[in-house]
């Protein structure tokens, strides 16, 4: 079994173990599995909203609504995101192995950036809890496009791309704080999660509700929890396992480990 650094072995093995048992996988991700894609996370050490304060007031509706500056931010950031850099990393990666292996039942994410279903993962196994930046959607007249539409407009010099039906304002499809999530979508992945045998928990500090609650409700209903993140999180006490370190190599030592199709 491949060691990885600052990861108790046996703690490794327990955990391919449980793999190769397990029939049904629910998969939980926060922004901390996407970070080796150069997407920076929120709340880390590093985090988005620890190095750029007005980054965290892009995420919040009234603020994003109200303020043309913020709105500007949040425009240059998903300019940042669409120029092609982005690409799933060897972590996504090897969650495919688990789907490849008939052992996943479903990706429950927080993240937004699609990299889950451009890394292979079946679109029909993926829960997006908070949305999607993949498409644009009026505020006012909630006409949804591509949003490559609009990016390529702010690309041309505009800072504050307004609708293009109604000149209403725009924001991504991911949903915002102060902003209700799509019952539809949490009634799917809260389902998954309580049929579930083995959750993993990766790369969240799981402390943003309710999408935290798929993890809370996979153990109560009797699923294994492994929690893999590089800090503590605030679920912790709901592990049966905690793999504490950089999310990539954990992931690959896994799945090499249970000899997963690669």
């Amino acid at each position: 079994m491949e060691e990885v650094e600052n990861i108790d072995s046996e703690d490794l093995a327990t955990v391919i173990e449980w793999l190769k048992e397990a029939d049904n996988i629910v998969v939980f991700t926060g922004a901390g599995i996407s970070t080796d894609s150069g997407i920076p996370d929120f709340r880390g050490p590093k985090g988005l909203w620890k190095t750029n304060p007005l980054a965290e007031r892009t995420s919040t509706l009234s603020y994003y609504l109200n303020d043309p500056e913020v709105r500007k931010v949040a425009w240059a950031g998903r300019e940042r995101t669409f120029d092609g850099s982005a690409l799933p990393n060897d972590g996504h990666k090897a969650l495919v192995r688990l789907q490849r292996a008939n052992k996943l039942a479903a990706v429950v994410t927080q993240n937004v950036d699609g990299l889950h279903q451009a890394s292979g993962i079946d679109e029909d196994k993926v829960w997006e809890l908070h949305g999607t930046i993949a498409y644009a959607r009026c505020w006012d007249c909630d006409d949804r496009r591509p949003m490559g539409d609009y990016i390529e407009r702010v690309r041309n010099g505009e800072e504050d791309p307004d609708c293009f039906e109604c000149k209403g304002i725009v924001k991504s499809d991911a949903v915002l704080f102060e902003q209700s999530l799509n019952p539809e979508v949490i009634h799917g992945a809260f389902s998954a999660s309580e049929k579930c045998s083995l959750m993993l928990a990766i790369g969240s500090t799981l402390g943003v509700s309710p999408a935290n609650q798929a993890v809370v409700r996979a153990r109560a209903a009797g699923a294994r929890v492994v929690i893999i993140n590089g800090e503590a999180t605030e679920l912790d006490h709901f592990a049966d396992v905690r793999l504490v370190g950089s999310i990539t190599p954990i992931l690959k030592a896994l799945m090499d480990g249970a000899e997963f199709p690669t």
